[in-house]
């Protein structure tokens, strides 16, 4: 196998934000928003984060001490009263979406939403239309789409270094052992489908650049409901096939591939790359490899630079909520033949 290397510039990734300021505030004390999305607001070069809500005003107060934030209130209701806050990131659980979206679109703030960001596509079609009638912006926080990698990755298969895609090839999985964790709870969207596998079908779709027209898939699920491993196929027009699997038990793992009628790409850190320098594996039909080595970046910075930028600047998100609304359509019927035992199931 012969090997040569390709260096991709980044320099256009970060930077050159306009100097205007978004004030966020964020509802809940969430992990997510403590390990990951908070420092990247405070990084950022358009946004300053002011106020953190809980529903324990004592917790609230905790949070914002340790994350350098002005303000702590002990009611989502209140940090939405707040004048000085423009925008909202949601971390909540996933049932709790819908309303506090709605609520925080009803209050005049633009939302940064946590993926997926619904419990179905009509929840998600709701949230757009509120928040479209109340003229604010609306994005789910798929994160990993704004990194250099993903970027890179889309660019090489829109230009075909592959030749003509023909199967697409993802997986996210990784040990969840708390046994209290919100994921086993079905009634709060939890699963492994709605935690990591959404990832995949966003893939998926994104690389094959349109929707597919039906699903099948297996899964097994715990007693209570909740989903905790899936495999599943989907299949869009012209024969393009792609399979993921999924699961809250097994080791960690994060890869996706493309194979195509003139070699394969892979990408071995997909979806939480961390900002080290990564890359991606080209494969022609003769196992040639071509590694196209991607600086590291922080992709939660470049989410909340882009969403800044386009409620600042009044112009759309690059990922509008039609987009969440159509991967919960596949979510859905993912979901559904699951529960028949692998049935081919359309996606309507």
């Amino acid at each position: 196998m012969k090997e040569r290397i390709e260096l991709v510039d980044s320099s256009r990734k970060e930077g050159n934000m306009p100097q205007a300021e978004l004030r966020w505030g964020v509802l809940s004390t969430a992990n997510i928003a403590r390990k990951a999305v908070n420092p990247a607001i405070h990084a950022s070069a358009n946004g300053r984060l002011v106020a953190v809500a809980s529903r324990d005003e004592e917790r609230a107060r905790a949070f914002a001490e340790d994350q350098g934030i002005p303000r702590a209130y002990g009611s989502y209701e209140a940090l939405l009263e707040d004048e000085e806050v423009d925008a909202v990131y949601v971390p909540l659980p996933n049932s709790l979406h819908k309303e506090w979206t709605i609520r925080a679109a009803q209050a005049g703030k633009h939302v940064l939403c946590e993926k997926p960001l619904a419990l179905d596509a009509t929840q998600c079609r709701e949230m757009a239309e509120v928040a479209s009638s109340n003229d604010v912006k609306l994005m789910e926080a798929f994160m990993y789409r704004f990194h250099p990698q993903t970027e890179r990755f889309l660019e090489m298969v829109r230009e075909e270094a592959v030749g003509t895609l023909q199967q697409i090839r993802s997986s996210f999985t990784f040990l969840l052992d708390r046994e209290k964790d919100i994921r086993w709870d079905a009634g709060l969207g939890g699963g492994a489908l709605m935690d990591v596998g959404c990832y995949c079908v966003n893939l998926s779709r994104t690389v094959a650049g349109r929707e597919p027209v039906e699903v099948r898939a297996m899964a097994n699920f715990r007693p209570a409901g909740v989903d905790e491993q899936m495999a599943g196929s989907l299949r869009f027009e012209g024969g393009l096939l792609a399979h993921f699997d999924c699961a809250l038990t097994m080791e960690r793992t994060q890869a996706y591939q493309v194979v195509g009628t003139e070699g394969h790409m892979r990408v071995m850190e997909a979806f939480v790359p961390g900002t080290e320098d990564t890359s991606i594996e080209q494969f022609d039909v003769q196992n040639n490899l071509t590694r196209v080595s991607v600086p590291g970046a922080d992709q939660y910075r470049l989410m909340v630079e882009h969403f800044g930028d386009c409620a600042l600047q009044d112009r759309p998100v690059r990922y509008p909520p039609e987009d969440a609304a159509r991967n919960m359509e596949v979510i859905q019927a993912l979901y559904a033949s699951a529960r028949r035992d692998g049935e081919v199931v359309a996606v309507r």
